[in-house]
């Protein structure tokens, strides 16, 4: 082995350690040898990026950032969430560029502080984030909006996210009474290219509008979903890829009678898929699957209640065929009892893709939220952005029964953080008011770690009173996938430096 492997080696583990690119280890999955030759360490760099809140004049939005303490991720950092260059007005590129503000909106100083923005009106841009040092392990900004009237309305909320390269969206929709919109955003310094392709109940929707989507460095372009097809359609899955660079992607779907909320990306596709947090009180539940391998997806359909799985009569299996679109209405599905939806194969395992179309309320006065297919709690994960009233905790263990560790954080304006340990059976689904800081004030933050036992997944509902509906508070759910705080880094068994001579 000479130098120049060597400096190879050295660099490929700092770019690990700062970018979190580094291969980690499932629970469960190791081997002994694998364990002895990593170590995990704390990321060295997030970056985050959170979409143009809301195009209603009515909009506004709250901002809540936060970063766990931890002992091993250093004394120093530096993070800061500001807006993006430009904000275009829609896929072809047009709009004026509106500048960049100096002025982050939000400056976060230390771990285990929660800090708060805002911003009001339809001007709010889409925002541009990175956290270092101490500040990057598990950093998570919340970005709320209430919508007080008109298509959309409701409690908006969507965990800004990191810039990937490939994103899936079960239940978005093309149909007259939806205004679905893709939001790409894109945080580097050069241009990305990214391709939105549809696939309904039939297959791919043929269209060449959604080839070739220019994202201008350090700006954000949203795509109405409906004008990428001729066919209005009530259930599609959206795909989109980075030809080149990297965006981050979320869809803000408005219906004309139901509100509105953001559908985030479903987890990465898997023959088991888990939808934590369906609301007690949910009159309608719709699922939306799509199955983007070679082969067709056989799924048992199952709810995990507070007392175990129970196969939702009439919907005990769906079938998915490969490339297109699958979606079956559970109707009010919990029966008065929180829960979660767990989708195995019944035969030859297939990956899918899922979400969740979830509504509140009857009539006029209904409300409506997603759930996307989430990974598992892991480690550790985070949620910002909750309040002394209207947070609720959902927590499902699929398979063995699982022990979690909930910890509230101080308030953005004072608290003493608290913890609480919940253990949740096997096959059931745990809903609980999260603990709540000592003396809040401001908004606060829960994370989520695993103690023990199986595999726990997990959700947070927020809900605020609907001023103008009384009786039907408008609401939002995030789930809660491990935040990646660490990396696997491999160890150096031997002393490098005799190696160079």
């Amino acid at each position: 082995m000479n130098r120049t492997t060597l400096s190879l080696i050295a660099a490929a583990g700092a770019l690990a350690a700062v970018t979190g690119f580094a291969a980690a280890t499932a629970p469960g999955s190791g081997d002994g040898d694998s364990a002895q030759a990593a170590a995990r360490l704390p990321v060295e760099r997030s970056s985050l990026l959170c979409p143009a809140p809301s195009s209603s004049d009515l909009a506004e939005t709250a901002y809540t950032s936060y970063t766990p303490a931890s002992k091993e991720s250093g004394s120093s950092g530096k993070a800061a969430l500001s807006p993006a260059t430009r904000e275009l007005t829609d896929s072809t590129g047009s709009g004026k560029d509106k500048g960049r503000a100096d002025k982050p909106v939000l400056s976060p100083q230390k771990p285990g502080k929660p800090v708060a923005g805002e911003s009001s009106g339809a001007e709010s841009p889409a925002l541009v984030g990175s956290a270092d040092g101490n500040l990057a392990p598990g950093w998570t900004v919340q970005q709320t909006t209430e919508v007080a009237a008109g298509t959309g309305r409701g409690l908006l909320g969507v965990n800004c996210s990191a810039p990937d390269t490939d994103f899936w969206f079960p239940g978005a929709s093309t149909a007259k009474e939806r205004s679905d919109y893709i939001h790409l955003t894109n945080p580097d310094d050069s241009a990305a290219v990214v391709d939105v392709q549809l696939y309904g109940p039939d297959g791919a929707v043929k269209s060449d509008l959604g080839e070739g989507v220019q994202v201008d460095a350090h700006s954000s372009v949203p795509v109405l979903l409906s004008t990428l097809t001729d066919k209005p359609q009530t259930n599609v899955t959206l795909h989109v890829t980075a030809r080149s660079g990297r965006v981050a992607a979320a869809v803000l779907a408005a219906d004309d009678k139901l509100g509105g909320d953001w559908l985030p990306a479903s987890a990465d596709p898997a023959d088991t898929v888990v939808l934590p947090g369906i609301p007690k009180d949910a009159t309608s539940v719709r699922l939306v699957a799509f199955a983007p391998g070679d082969n067709d997806a056989d799924l048992k359909v199952q709810l995990a209640s507070p007392t175990g799985r129970i196969s939702p009569a009439g919907h005990e299996s769906l079938h998915v065929k490969s490339g297109m679109t699958a979606a079956v209405d559970l109707g009010d599905v919990t029966r008065g009892e929180a829960g979660s939806l767990i989708l195995t194969p019944t035969g030859d395992p297939a990956p899918v893709v899922a979400a969740l179309r979830v509504v509140r309320g009857k009539g006029d006065d209904q409300e409506t939220a997603f759930i996307p297919a989430t990974r598992p709690v892991g480690a550790r994960a985070t949620v910002a952005d909750n309040r002394a009233k209207g947070s609720t905790l959902s927590l499902t263990a699929p398979g063995a029964a699982g022990t979690v560790k909930v910890t509230a954080s101080a308030g953005t304006e004072g608290g003493t953080p608290v913890s609480k340990t919940y253990t949740v059976k096997g096959g059931t689904t745990t809903s609980v008011q999260p603990p709540v800081p000592a003396g809040l004030k401001g908004a606060y933050a829960l994370t989520v770690e695993q103690v023990s036992g199986g595999e726990v997944y997990g959700s947070r509902m927020l809900d605020v009173p609907d001023r103008d509906v009384p009786g039907v508070p408008m609401f939002t759910v995030q789930t809660l996938p491990d935040d990646r705080g660490t990396v696997s880094v491999p160890h150096a068994d031997q002393d490098l430096s005799v190696l160079q001579k």
